[in-house]
């Protein structure tokens, strides 16, 4: 289980404990993967930060500063923003429950670190040692 780091709501990126994908999914996803057809996107050589968003949430849009300046400092990782209202598939097979929420994927699309709430720089870079 993550850990507060004071701020009401938020959660530090620590490891994977939110519900995993099945086989059985839409999408055939491995359970705590996230391939580049679910991502909507092109994924980092390295690592992938992928924020779950929605349009009226405040703190995503800082979030997503954050991690766009992360992603740019550190070479071979992308920064993926998904639309929670869009893709109520995704949100709920990974049992996303607020916005913004952060996954951090490694190389392969396996799911290292979650965090809910708006993370600090340097958690999501600290966050990013366990995906490269």
């Amino acid at each position: 289980m993550d850990e507060g780091d004071g701020v009401t709501g938020v959660r530090v990126l620590g490891r994977e404990d939110g519900p995993q994908r099945g086989e059985g999914d839409a999408g055939g996803g491995v359970p705590g993967f996230l391939d580049p057809a679910e991502l909507g996107a092109r994924p980092g050589r390295r690592a992938t930060l992928v924020q779950f968003s929605s349009a009226f949430c405040q703190p995503c849009r800082a979030t997503r500063r954050i991690l766009a300046e992360v992603a740019g400092m550190v070479e071979g990782v992308a920064h993926v923003e998904i639309d929670a209202e869009e893709r109520l598939d995704l949100v709920r097979a990974l049992g996303i429950e607020k916005t913004p929420t952060v996954l951090v994927l490694d190389a392969a699309g396996r799911i290292v670190r979650r965090a809910a709430g708006m993370p600090r720089k340097v958690d999501v870079i600290a966050a990013l040692g366990a995906a490269v």
